[in-house]
């Protein structure tokens, strides 16, 4: 990878602080990009391996939601909701100048491009990638309940007992948890994992929680009622829909998807978890590039 400007900065948002990391120079015929993660709560750090995009002359902006990482507050319940996410998301653009972008969302940050694009209509949006996001809560849900029954069955019973008691902190359900995101979320960080993925950093789990819930596979947060199956049609730019055969973003969640959002594209890889950019890092940054390059 060529070496390459990275700079870091805060932008003020509604009182606090949302950190921002911009790689490369926005050169202007080449589009920035806007990453957004996942959780609601997760960080930037794992879009760090995709910095090579900027190699040819693309900025890249990634930054950590409010709530987490070095945006990370707590105590504050009532901000975590998608409007919030959403305008921060504005705000970013206004503040870093970012006229004409491509957007990335992976997993939360998929279904923040959704609902950005159907409710905001914003404009100077070339293209849009969802990463192993969604369009429906329930959907969602109903393919990580079929996904839990090939666990075995002690911790499929673990689960159904935490659930129906509210005890999510008890060690079974802890560790039933563990397996299924492990098959499913990510491989087990070690020695010889990217940096960015093992570096420490602040989860936002009362965002999560708040927004989402206690689990994947349990959506019971102010997300819960998330439903954009009806008004996908309503997405008009170029949109890649990509996954892993593995992810918690299934096959199904993805055919619908590409099947409902006009003039999209689809790639599923067979070797992928929930995190594609990562397992499948070079075949990833090949084909987000050609992409950008095909719709700047």
């Amino acid at each position: 990878m060529k070496k390459i400007n990275i700079k870091e900065g805060y932008m003020p948002f509604k009182g606090y602080k949302t950190y921002y990391r911009t790689v490369g120079e926005n050169s202007g015929a080449k589009k920035a990009v806007i990453f957004l993660h996942g959780g609601p709560g997760s960080t930037h750090n794992y879009f760090e391996v995709l910095d090579s995009l900027a190699d040819d002359g693309r900025m890249l902006v990634m930054y950590d939601q409010l709530g987490c990482g070095n945006s990370f507050i707590n105590s504050h319940e009532e901000l975590w909701n998608a409007e919030t996410w959403l305008d921060e998301l504005e705000a970013l653009r206004k503040h870093l100048n970012l006229d004409e972008v491509h957007i990335v969302g992976q997993s939360w940050g998929g279904m923040q491009i959704i609902q950005y694009m159907i409710e905001r209509k914003p404009k100077g949006v070339k293209s849009i990638i969802i990463s192993s996001g969604h369009p429906s809560s329930s959907m969602w849900e109903a393919e990580q309940r079929k996904r839990l029954k090939f666990l075995p069955v002690e911790m499929q019973e673990a689960i159904e007992k935490a659930e129906s008691i509210g005890d999510y902190d008890n060690p079974k359900y802890l560790q039933a948890v563990d397996m299924f995101m492990e098959r499913h979320a990510a491989n087990k960080i070690t020695a010889d994992s990217p940096e960015c993925l093992r570096r420490k950093k602040i989860a936002g789990k009362e965002a999560y929680i708040t927004a989402w819930g206690h689990s994947e596979f349990a959506p019971s947060g102010n997300l819960k009622d998330f439903e954009y199956v009806d008004r996908l049609h309503e997405i008009k730019v170029p949109s890649l829909i990509v996954n892993g055969e593995e992810d918690l973003c299934s096959p199904v969640i993805a055919k619908c998807m590409y099947d409902n959002i006009p003039n999209s594209e689809w790639e599923m890889y067979m070797y992928a978890k929930h995190m594609c950019f990562v397992d499948e890092n070079e075949k990833y940054i090949e084909l987000a590039r050609n992409w950008f390059n095909k719709y700047d």
